[in-house]
């Protein structure tokens, strides 16, 4: 370039176009200049061994399987048909068996909620008559632990299931596969953050013989409830069905009252189940998981795919499943969550990532419909912007947009859909979950909520196992 068209140059109007740190082009605004910012990154952040695995993993064969994978999602029909028992209803589940929130663990590495729901589960069961009792008993390995997805269960934090506890079954009608869910307890001092006093034992009693029966006999008399068209309604009515969920429970109340009127249970039943399910905003928590959970199941087990089917926390571990890895979870440390404290509480009191229910964000609600639920950041923490962003991102590491939950604050555009092993590593963007957070001691319940992101390394090892497996085979 000669020196008088350099010259000419700089008489130009500066146009940018900023590469790298977003604040560069906001200082070029702020002296009046065009700019334009592209959100470039490094692919897989510029880990050069995770950059050469994506290389590898690139196929016809991987992305036909992800097609296979989402049609799954997109076509599955999930129906509340019943309620159960979980040591009758749960495939595999015998003897002192007790189930708690996924990946699998063990008594000694149990996080303190876990340990203390699973002594209450012990009382509760008449195992053992307090709690010294309940550890021993324990400890003497007469009671065994499994994780509630090696079930077909999902549970709410702790996730604790003993066998005589009531279960919903939900079927997808499409496939045929079904999923179990205790019932929710409502908020406060409950054993899923884990409390195990007289009140709780007396409450889940009380489940056990009058509401879970009266909930079974009612459903007996419908064809079952839809959970797939009350979610959708519910993401049109301000909730993202895993920390909000006020218009579901409301429109579940609205389906299954009409059949509680047609049982024998009288009127004081009635009046007391009704009152439990209306005062209990979280009601159809435990409806909405294994909803997530017989979706995702019937698009696990595909070879080549690279969709994430299930992610899950102890209170230790965080762990994910991949639809081509079928069976095997890969684990980090689970992260604190970063949120709202109750009162007198903070994150030196908590416990770290807690519970199931993050099936709701694999199967495309939740977190990764927060642009619906506006509310929620009344309870999470954040602003409505981020609630709107925090969805929009997950656009970037799924594959699809839903065909049935829709948001109307994004013009209706489907919730995003099929989380993408690959995407997520080449990206660096991680899934939105928004949760509930357990005091780290049993016994004293839920202390607040917010926003946690998963560990990156179990999508790493994730994607090293995937390559490990299928890179003769793509």
């Amino acid at each position: 370039m000669t020196d008088k068209k350099l010259h000419e140059l700089f008489k130009e109007e500066l146009k940018v176009i900023n590469i790298g740190l977003e604040s560069f082009a906001e200082n070029l605004k702020g002296e009046g200049f065009d700019a334009v910012q592209v959100d470039w990154r490094p692919p897989a952040g510029g880990d050069e061994k995770m950059a050469k695995l994506l290389d590898e993993v690139e196929s016809e064969k991987i992305d036909d399987a992800n097609k296979k994978a989402v049609e799954k999602i997109q076509k599955s029909d999930p129906v509340l048909i019943g309620v159960g028992v979980a040591g009758k209803d749960l495939p595999g589940m015998e003897g002192k068996m007790i189930l708690h929130a996924s990946p699998p663990n063990t008594w000694d590495n149990m996080s303190g909620p876990m340990q203390g729901a699973a002594i209450g589960a012990c009382i509760y069961e008449g195992w053992a008559a307090d709690e010294e009792e309940a550890v021993k008993l324990i400890e003497s390995g007469e009671v065994t632990f499994d994780a509630a997805h090696h079930h077909n269960a999902v549970g709410p934090m702790t996730g604790i299931v003993s066998p005589s506890m009531p279960v919903w079954i939900v079927e997808n009608k499409t496939y045929g596969n079904k999923a179990y869910c205790t019932l929710n307890e409502g908020l406060g001092k409950v054993l899923r953050f884990g409390a195990n006093g007289s009140d709780v034992i007396e409450k889940l009693k009380w489940m056990e013989k009058i509401l879970g029966p009266a909930l079974g006999d009612a459903l007996a008399k419908s064809d079952g409830i839809n959970l797939k068209n009350i979610t959708a309604q519910a993401l049109h009515m301000g909730d993202e069905v895993h920390n909000r969920n006020k218009a579901a429970t409301s429109l579940f109340m609205r389906e299954i009252i009409p059949y509680l009127l047609q049982t024998d249970y009288s009127n004081e039943d009635l009046k007391e189940i009704i009152e439990f399910m209306g005062g209990n905003e979280h009601f159809y928590l435990n409806l909405s998981m294994p909803a997530s959970k017989a979706t995702m199941d019937a698009a696990d087990g595909i070879e080549y795919s690279t969709v994430i089917t299930a992610m899950a926390r102890n209170g230790v571990d965080f762990g994910i499943r991949i639809s081509g890895l079928e069976g095997e979870w890969f684990t980090a440390p689970a992260e604190k969550v970063d949120g709202l404290y109750f009162p007198g509480y903070s994150e030196e009191d908590a416990c770290r990532d807690l519970g199931d229910s993050t099936i709701s964000e694999t199967a495309a609600v939740g977190g990764f419909a927060m642009a619906a639920a506006p509310a929620i950041v009344g309870f999470v923490g954040g602003t409505v912007d981020d609630s709107i962003k925090f969805t929009k991102d997950m656009y970037e590491i799924t594959l699809d947009e839903n065909q049935n939950f829709t948001i109307p604050t994004l013009s209706f555009r489907g919730t995003p859909t099929g989380i993408d092993l690959r995407k997520i590593i080449e990206t660096g963007i991680l899934p939105t979950i928004n949760t509930g957070i357990a005091h780290k001691e049993p016994g004293i319940g839920q202390i607040g909520a917010g926003l946690v992101d998963p560990p990156v390394a179990c999508f790493k090892k994730a994607l090293r196992a995937f390559a490990q497996k299928y890179n003769d085979k793509i």
